[in-house]
């Protein structure tokens, strides 16, 4: 437990004092502590702060909600038992064996304009080709739709498990009862789920958040030419190693941190409330 601390607190109170300080070309270059100025510049900084907050929340709330709604799906598909169901599960679960850098690359080929697979298909259809990736209001859409691919797989995993640990005796008396289909899951297996999807959106949320490789795999520096997919953690990433001005970089950080942070308390407290 020591050891892990360590491992938390020594990078978050390093990145803490750079945050202060107007640390710039090295890390190990002299510095001068500057107090909360660095916070000011960033939070009054309306031209890349404030987009990225915003690109960050739209790629993460985007791809949450959809996944939940399509994790929940599958998830109650794979509820019960049928033939063929476990190549079903590996099947849906491909998806998470590539890393993430691998999984941008490919999709990065499939939506190439000129020679990608997804405008091959639309001109089958007599639909014009798009840009996709290359787009500057197309290209989060498309990268929330690849990341949706590709962890869709893990919240059905999540719900799969909440949804297996349910007793049947609830559904059977509802159905006995005359409840439909629908009335079962949204009057009783949504209320008694409701902590395994808290749970799922806690930590599906969080790794959303700080989704990176896939951004930077895709659209490389400032996350494009007119910083489209440029989230919080591609903004930080370009003050640090192509600007080399640290004091700011971790003042996005720990600002980013303190976000997550918050977002976790609430939705936390929630769980506890629902539990109460």
């Amino acid at each position: 437990m020591i050891f892990v601390g360590l491992l938390i607190a020594v990078p978050l109170g390093w990145t803490l004092y750079l945050s202060v300080t107007d640390s710039e070309g090295s890390v190990r270059a002299a510095s001068n502590l500057v107090g909360f100025s660095n916070y000011v510049e960033v939070l009054t900084d309306t031209d890349r702060f404030w987009p990225a907050v915003m690109r960050t929340f739209v790629f993460t709330g985007g791809a949450l909600a959809i996944e939940l709604v399509l994790g929940m799906c599958i998830a109650l598909l794979l509820w019960r038992p049928f033939r063929g169901e476990k190549w079903v599960r590996v099947a849906i679960l491909l998806p998470l064996v590539a890393t993430p850098v691998a999984v941008g690359m490919m999709w990065r080929l499939i939506f190439d304009p000129n020679i990608g697979f997804a405008n091959q298909v639309l001109s089958w259809i007599g639909i014009p080709a798009q840009p996709w990736l290359s787009g500057q209001y197309t290209a989060l859409p498309t990268l929330m739709f690849v990341d949706i691919w590709q962890w869709t797989p893990m919240v059905v995993l999540m719900l799969l498990a909440g949804l297996t640990s349910l007793s049947d005796e609830p559904d059977e008396a509802a159905r006995i009862d005359g409840a439909n289909a629908w009335q079962r899951f949204w009057f009783v297996t949504l209320p008694l789920l409701r902590a395994t999807v808290i749970v799922t959106i806690v930590l599906r949320g969080i790794d959303a958040l700080k989704t990176f490789d896939i951004l930077y795999a895709t659209k490389g520096k400032g996350g494009g030419s007119f910083h489209e997919v440029e989230t919080l953690n591609i903004y930080a990433f370009g003050l640090s190693f192509d600007y080399n001005d640290y004091g700011i970089a971790s003042t996005v950080l720990i600002l980013f941190f303190l976000l997550i942070i918050a977002i976790m308390w609430v939705l936390t407290y929630r769980r506890k409330a629902n539990r109460s």
